[in-house]
């Protein structure tokens, strides 16, 4: 595994090195080598101000006018395209001057579109149908090519005549307790219409209609939506395309008057965090050369590390605060970068100098009870609800910062000055609006442990390598080893079984495991031992070793993507209660890009295979 292993050591930061660029598209996509790129070091910090995604005028409404057919009556109706625009991120070339960056966002039309995508806020037990459009396209009509290079020697998506069918997309809202024909499964993908042509658009064998359909029958949350178009995921929310779709409750009304006293906007704000590199005139880059003679050029690779942060589509950018509680909803919209995270204060900038963290939600939902940290790590996928209190801080500059090596937990340390620093912190020395003091408790009663019902099943993470000798990462069961996302299903939950799912990690690094329809609880981890299979990735003479170490108190609650860490087995429990097909993966995209993600169907495992998904 040694050769595969190098390819972890994926460049950080290359600085004022000219490189001759080469960009030929074809049918293969762009063959492209490196280019001078923005040097992070050198590049401003901490001036440009955090959108704050709660922002009215950044919220999407709903359509007004009559709703398609199938969308019942009185339920919001959004129709929201996909689209390629320029926008600046807070870049700046050495002498100064502002650039933009060519990027797709979301948005009702191609001038109201952003990078991230605008807000959704919906209601527990309010259905929303959102009909998602690609409108990638140029002036005339035509479909653009995608702004990256693209593999098409793995699996994808693979519409007929790429780059001239256009760039296929679906959308995924990322812990959603969805139907699977609204999942935004990855062969539920779609290209453009082609000029004049309405209808003409190509689709993946799992699509099924145009209008998704959200039920919404689920507690508050910080969910999000993200493109999830096969073997391209990690390329279109590269390009852009991600956001929040944040759910509200009873309890979590996001008023200023809410039963749990928790800060309202402006003082509630929303964080997506995502590391990039870009080129010397502002473009995204995407490293794309192959690592041995013989690969495919372009080329996926293992992972990808950026060197510069943005926070909501801004460079390094700063929040200018109150010395009061805020609430901030951090997601890790990154590639393959985790982030352990602290506010710091004075020179020193280590943990527990500056505020504490209050962490009072998971990705699903609220904590009972706030959990006080110093520091807090994070996977792609995973996101964190907390409360930062600035009071005692009033007239400093804080610095959120990150120590989390790359890749985690025992890759290469990161630079302090650039991947090392998220976003500033200026508090004001004026209270506007007072706020509450922090609750003791964010639920009615303690969240009630699931009970299994159904089997336990025996599952792995495994890295190999494929047949041009790149690292493969890849999912499976014990006794069968790795699986590729075509094999046959293995995973089929029965409706409304709770099922125990043991996952063990047989690779060198963390991986972010997400399962789509489900929340879940993390039961424990616990070491191994085991034989593994160097071919197959099977484990034989499994040997647990040492005491089951229960969930950390701020991952006791509901989850749906849970850090697997290396040489430890992940015990997760969930209930399946929707029937149809769905998917499991790691949330590094470069993963699941890849293969490491695998398709599993609950109820009859028939209706899965033959493309028979129960509708509303």
């Amino acid at each position: 595994m040694e050769k595969s292993r190098k390819s972890k050591c994926v460049r950080q930061a290359i600085h004022g090195v000219a490189v001759v660029l080469l960009l030929l598209w074809g049918a293969l996509g762009a063959l492209a080598q490196e280019p001078a790129l923005l040097d992070p070091q050198t590049h401003p910090k901490f001036v440009n101000p955090v959108p704050n995604p709660l922002d009215p005028s950044f919220i999407f409404t709903a359509e007004t006018g009559p709703p398609p057919p199938g969308v019942p009556v009185g339920e919001p109706y959004y129709k929201v395209g996909i689209f390629q625009f320029q926008q600046s991120l807070g870049l700046v070339d050495p002498f100064g001057a502002p650039l933009t960056t060519t990027v797709w966002g979301y948005g009702k039309d191609k001038t109201s579109a952003t990078y991230p995508g605008r807000t959704f806020i919906v209601h527990s037990n309010q259905p929303v149908n959102v009909e998602w459009t690609n409108n990638l396209v140029d002036e005339l009509g035509n479909p653009l090519p995608h702004l990256l290079p693209v593999d098409t020697s793995i699996h994808w998506a693979m519409p007929l005549y790429y780059p001239a069918s256009g760039v296929p997309v679906v959308t995924h809202v990322h812990g959603g307790h969805n139907e699977s024909a609204s999942d935004g499964i990855p062969e539920a993908w779609f290209t453009p219409d082609l000029p004049g042509m309405p209808g003409s658009a190509q689709k993946g064998k799992d699509w099924k209609k145009p209008v998704y359909h959200y039920p919404m029958d689920q507690q508050a949350g910080s969910i999000w939506y993200h493109d999830h178009a096969l073997g391209i995921t990690r390329l279109n929310v590269y390009a852009g395309l991600a956001g929040f779709f944040l759910t509200r409750d009873q309890y979590d009304t996001g008023l200023r008057d809410n039963p749990l006293g928790l800060p309202a906007f402006p003082y509630e704000v929303p964080l997506a965090i995502q590391d990039r590199l870009f080129t010397a005139d502002g473009q995204l880059f995407y490293p794309s050369e192959p690592e041995e003679e013989g690969q495919p050029t372009p080329s996926v690779l293992p992972e990808f590390f950026g060197d510069f942060i943005l926070v909501n589509g801004q460079a390094w950018p700063a929040l200018d605060v109150e010395p009061r509680k805020y609430r901030l909803r951090l997601l890790n919209g990154s590639d393959s970068r985790f982030y352990n995270i602290w506010i710091n204060a004075g020179l020193l900038g280590a943990p527990g100098t500056g505020p504490t963290i209050y962490q009072i939600g998971t990705d699903s939902g609220l904590l009972y009870a706030p959990v006080p940290l110093d520091q807090v790590a994070f996977g792609p996928g995973e996101r964190l609800d907390v409360i930062v209190d600035f009071a005692g801080f009033a007239g400093q500059t804080l610095i959120l910062r990150n120590n989390a090596r790359a890749p985690y937990p025992k890759g290469e340390a990161v630079n302090p000055q650039t991947e090392g620093q998220i976003m500033a912190f200026r508090v004001g020395t004026t209270v506007t609006e007072p706020d509450q003091p922090l609750p003791a408790t964010l639920r009615p009663t303690p969240i009630e442990p699931l009970i299994q019902t159904g089997p336990t099943r025996n599952l792995i993470l495994f890295e190999g390598e494929d047949e041009f000798g790149r690292l493969n990462p890849m999912l499976g069961t014990v006794e069968q080893g790795a699986l590729h996302w075509m094999d046959p299903i293995t995973e089929n939950p029965m409706l409304n079984d709770v099922e125990v799912w043991e996952i063990y990690n047989a690779t060198e690094d963390a991986h972010p495991i997400h399962l789509h329809l489900v929340s879940f609880q993390i039961i424990n981890r616990q070491k191994f031992r085991a034989h593994v299979d160097e071919e197959t990735g099977a484990l034989s003479n499994v040997r647990a070793i040492g005491r089951r170490a229960k969930p950390a108190a701020n991952e006791a609650g509901w989850k749906d993507t849970v850090q697997m860490f290396p040489g430890q087995v992940t015990r997760v429990i969930a209930k399946f209660d929707r029937e149809g097909l769905y998917v499991w993966h790691c949330h590094i995209l470069s993963h699941e890009d890849h293969d490491m993600m695998r398709p599993y169907c609950v109820g009859d495992l028939a209706n899965c295979e033959s493309g028979t998904v129960p509708m509303p």
